[in-house]
């Protein structure tokens, strides 16, 4: 269950750049500390995702393989 503050964002299907690049931009339109839970299939997004926390002061609060793809929980810095 996900709290009010998490939203669930479905990239599955696009392939790299596309995950990262609409992820950021998600995260820009948000509030800091909320946070975000992106769903992928791409297999650079496990670069790409952590990269882009890092680059942007974002924090990566879990990382997580899923049957389809993976899974990143990110909170807006």
């Amino acid at each position: 269950m996900s709290s009010p503050d998490t939203e669930i964002y479905d990239l599955r299907g696009l392939k790299c750049p596309y995950p990262a690049i609409k992820t950021e931009k998600r995260l820009r339109a948000m509030a800091s500390g909320t946070t975000l839970t992106v769903e992928t299939t791409d297999p650079l997004a496990v670069i790409d995702i952590p990269h882009l926390c890092n680059e942007k002061g974002h924090t990566l609060l879990t990382s997580e393989k899923t049957e389809s793809g993976h899974r990143f929980v990110i909170r807006k810095g």
